[in-house]
């Protein structure tokens, strides 16, 4: 995913993931150039909603040096997705069901604007992860493998 600005990739390792969905990014203008130039964190962020809306919360985008001076800007600030409806209304009732969360999987340029792929996630256990992790490395070894063979 060379198109990508930001992705979480820690979210992959602590979620299965079930279901995703885009959703549009609002964003200030120099937030918008730092994100392009790659200053943009997924880590640790998640979707909360508050009346009626979508909200991305725990997204770094850092200050962006040629917009001179930002003094109350807070690069952690909480954020707005743009979804339709019917997407915001079954995203909530995926939310409210035990054990799901809704996450952020990697931001990205289509058509001039900042996309975010937002995704309805199911927290792993440890044992899962073991696995896992066991499983990606049987697939470098294989690949590596055929690789030699080749």
């Amino acid at each position: 995913m060379n198109d990508a600005l930001a992705t979480n990739d820690r979210a992959r390792y602590d979620y299965e993931i079930l279901d995703r969905t885009e959703a549009g990014l609002v964003l200030f203008g120099h937030e918008t150039k730092s994100a392009k130039t790659g200053h943009l964190k997924l880590k640790g962020a998640h979707v909360a909603f508050t009346r009626g809306e979508a909200f991305l919360v725990g997204a770094h985008i850092a200050r962006y040096p040629k917009a001179g001076p930002l003094p109350d800007y807070d690069p952690d600030r909480t954020r707005k997705l743009l979804l339709h409806k019917r997407e915001l209304a079954k995203l909530r009732g995926k939310r409210e069901e035990e054990g799901l969360t809704i996450v952020p999987l990697r931001a990205y340029m289509k058509a001039g604007r900042i996309k975010v792929e937002i995704a309805v996630a199911r927290g792993k256990k440890q044992f899962e992860k073991r696995e896992s992790i066991k499983k990606r490395d049987l697939d470098r070894q294989v690949r590596s493998a055929l690789k030699m063979r080749r």
